[in-house]
């Protein structure tokens, strides 16, 4: 995209925008062959400890993005994620509903949420994640945000996957994936509106395209480190 042209319309934006979505870890192979039913107990616990790792930072990345933001309209939409994530009690939210699929698995709470099987790539992975989030203007991590453009279909897709191919999951396990679903379609229609509405200059604009790739190779990077381990531990 070149930065010294006018910017572009909304609906030219918003098409620069859902392209990212050739690199969205959906078309990863880990997660293609999750979806097929291929991935043996010990590779979907693997998973499940690791992403636990991304799924508790969302909300110290979703806070990060609050305090660089100046607008207070914006935080106030942005807000409600925190809580989303982190519950408003002890047992509630994303990240406990996270625990109850651990527990499905055959993973103990403890050795999750100590993280001792949690992989170097993946954590350099989210950290890296976070850091951008702290460190990049607040409307560049409202745009990294945008995976929520893909992730309703492909969340939807690999819930009926998990459901179909791994009977031996207690349906109970499913309940992160069934809130997040209709969530994550919310929460994006929001953010989209945002980086739509602040990003008005082709820099700007260049610049939320270039963070939604960022969080893709994010993404991406976590579920390689993942195959490669447990490639090498076989």
């Amino acid at each position: 995209m070149a930065e010294n042209h006018p910017a572009l319309d909304r609906g030219e934006f918003e098409s620069m925008l859902r392209g990212a979505e050739r690199g969205y870890w959906d078309k990863h192979r880990f997660h293609q062959r999750m979806d097929a039913g291929e991935l043996r107990p010990d590779e979907l616990r693997a998973w499940v400890a690791n992403r636990w790792y991304y799924q508790r930072n969302l909300p110290q990345k979703d806070a990060a993005i609050v305090a660089n933001c100046p607008l207070p309209e914006v935080r106030r939409r942005w807000l409600p994620r925190i809580a989303y994530h982190d519950g408003t009690a002890d047992g509630d939210g994303g990240c406990a509903r996270w625990l109850v699929l651990a527990d499905a698995v055959g993973l103990s709470r403890a050795e999750v949420t100590d993280e001792r099987h949690v992989l170097p790539g993946v954590r350099f992975a989210v950290d890296s994640y976070v850091t951008f989030a702290r460190t990049r203007p607040w409307i560049e991590g409202v745009a990294s945000s945008l995976t929520e453009l893909f992730a309703p279909a492909a969340m939807a897709a690999r819930t009926t996957a998990l459901r179909q191919h791994y009977p031996w999951l207690d349906h109970g396990a499913f309940g992160y994936f069934d809130a997040r679903i209709n969530h994550a379609r919310e929460e994006c229609v929001d953010a989209l509106d945002i980086v739509l509405s602040h990003c008005t200059s082709r820099h700007s604009q260049a610049a939320a395209v270039r963070a939604l790739e960022f969080k893709t190779d994010v993404l991406w990077s976590m579920l390689d480190a993942i195959e490669h381990s447990l490639q090498v531990d076989r």
